[in-house]
């Protein structure tokens, strides 16, 4: 198993968890209205998912 043989310093630490950034999910557009929805999920306008409609909107 790995095993640093130093300390690293705070700064090393820093600059390399600064390269740790979150990033927007991406959308799609809804098979029934073409709005945008993240994906695998039920469209919040028109409540249908995979073509069926699950949610009561």
């Amino acid at each position: 198993m790995a095993v640093p043989k130093r300390k690293m310093s705070r700064s090393n630490t820093r600059s390399r968890r600064a390269q740790w950034k979150t990033t927007a999910a991406p959308l799609v557009a809804c098979e029934r209205c073409r709005e945008q929805k993240l994906s695998h999920v039920a469209c919040p306008n028109c409540g249908t998912y995979n073509g069926r409609s699950i949610l009561d909107v």
